[in-house]
């Protein structure tokens, strides 16, 4: 189980490396390509869930893999996290504020989107 973890952490880990070369952040702007990649996370998490609990049953180390493992190394809260901390030290407090809010705000939407599109998809 771990392994599969592991793996799965490694593949969305160099899939957000890759999204930060193609799309940099400088310092002190607003961190637009990791609030993509957590968003775009959250809304994949949703569409995923959905389907692995409500529609298919899906092998025991599907979710361990993909939900846990890429989702988990594709998003990522330390950077979110360093990201607000960085903009407060450069002088960017109210674009820090946005960006904490942005990304919380946005992932809950996320996820409920990507649950209820999925749902009604389904029901099709």
């Amino acid at each position: 189980m771990v392994g599969v973890v592991a793996l799965g952490g490694v593949i969305g880990a160099l899939l957000r490396y890759q999204a930060g070369l193609i799309w940099p952040t400088p310092v002190g702007a607003f961190p637009t390509t990791i609030l993509l990649v957590n968003l775009l996370g959250c809304l994949i998490i949703g569409v995923f869930l959905t389907v692995v609990t409500e529609v298919w049953t899906a092998h025991r180390l599907v979710r361990p893999f993909f939900g846990t493992g890429v989702l988990g190394g594709f998003t990522t809260f330390s950077t979110y996290s360093l990201d607000i901390v960085t903009l407060v030290r450069v002088g960017q407090p109210a674009r820090a504020v946005e960006y904490l809010f942005a990304t919380a705000i946005g992932a809950m939407l996320a996820v409920t989107v990507g649950v209820l599109t999925t749902r009604r998809l389904v029901a099709r």
